[in-house]
């Protein structure tokens, strides 16, 4: 058993509940390389922001959990040698889909885990979330529970349509499970291709996706005020990105994202945990793609590596900033 604060990680609660009252989002940034780990820690100590490190059960396949446990413990260390003193970074896993990935996970330094029961009948979900939550909470770990179907692919989370979260249902899931924080789905959708075009409005020559069900969000917080809420498959998918990957070689067709302004507006009520991934991998796809079409002679994986972790690092400090509102946040940051 390695205890997550042996790593100097901290789990969720402290920090969701300044968010909910704060009326900002925590920025949740997917990572299974150690370039993405970096950039999100020097974006976290520049913009003095807590954050959440974050790795799903295929990111965990592919980067072994041990090396990703003491990439977690490097990144608490490397945040304090950038200037930070006590740096808030959570390890959170992110669609846990059964206990026994959650278990191990807590077992081996996780501070904060999500079970993904969402796909389930609705008392099967109650049953393993509060399953989840009882041997959690004896370590001191948070938990992410999911109510409502978000549509889209993630690793192994695959989903043909959406499902909104029911508001009538999420007073009796939370109270029954005993869940630490609540992923709804309001119109978020994971991937990079989260409408069709088909789905989206033509406005200025832009495919606009439709809006977010703000209305459901509200009902949701009229019944559990003061309730932290997480928002997954919130990548806006920066077109940017997108045209500099087709230019240099991809073929990424209609990929289409959350505009960011809605994403703030949510920041601004009870959802204070906020997960981006896809954005990290097309910034960090377009810098590879554009580095060797300009230098084909360039063999060395840090010299394509290198731009590939500061155009990461440039989009989680916009996120931070622009869209989530958690800078400022990290008083003890003295950078």
């Amino acid at each position: 058993m390695v205890s997550y604060k042996e790593l100097g990680l901290v789990n969720t609660r402290e920090m969701f509940a300044k968010a909910v009252t704060g009326g900002y989002a925590i920025p949740a940034f997917n990572f299974n390389t150690m370039e993405q780990m970096q950039a999100i820690v020097m974006a976290a100590v520049e913009t003095k922001s807590p954050v959440i490190m974050q790795v799903s059960k295929g990111a965990r396949n592919y980067a072994n959990g041990v090396i990703l446990r003491n990439l977690a413990k490097g990144a608490v260390e490397y945040a304090k040698e950038l200037g930070c003193e006590n740096p808030q970074i959570v390890l959170h896993l992110d669609h846990g889909d059964s206990f026994e990935l959650c278990k191990d996970c807590i077992d081996n330094g996780f501070s904060s885990v999500m079970i993904d029961g969402s796909s389930l009948p609705y008392e099967e979900n109650i049953a393993l979330s509060k399953k989840v939550v009882e041997y959690a909470h004896k370590y001191d770990v948070t938990v992410e529970a999911e109510l409502g179907v978000l549509a889209g692919v993630e690793d192994e989370v695959v989903a043909a349509e959406s499902h909104y979260t029911k508001p009538e249902e999420v007073i009796d899931f939370s109270q029954r499970t005993g869940c630490d924080s609540l992923a709804i789905s309001i119109g978020t959708s994971h991937g990079a291709h989260k409408f069709t075009p088909e789905q989206c409005t033509l406005v200025n020559g832009v495919l606009v996706p439709p809006p977010l069900a703000f209305d459901v969000l509200a009902e949701i917080e009229k019944k559990l005020p003061g309730f932290p809420i997480v928002l997954h498959g919130s990548s806006s998918v920066p077109m940017e990105e997108v045209e500099t990957i087709n230019k240099y070689g991809g073929h990424l067709e209609a990929a289409i994202g959350i505009p960011e302004e809605q994403l703030r507006k949510a920041a601004k009520s009870a959802v204070c945990k906020i997960n981006i991934d896809s954005d990290s991998r097309l910034a960090m796809t377009a810098a590879v793609r554009k580095h060797l079409a300009e230098h084909p002679g360039d063999f060395d994986p840090r010299q394509y590596l290198k731009p590939a972790r500061e155009n990461m690092k440039k989009m989680y400090i916009h996120k931070i900033v622009n869209v989530l509102g958690s800078d400022g946040k990290l008083a003890c940051c003295n950078k």
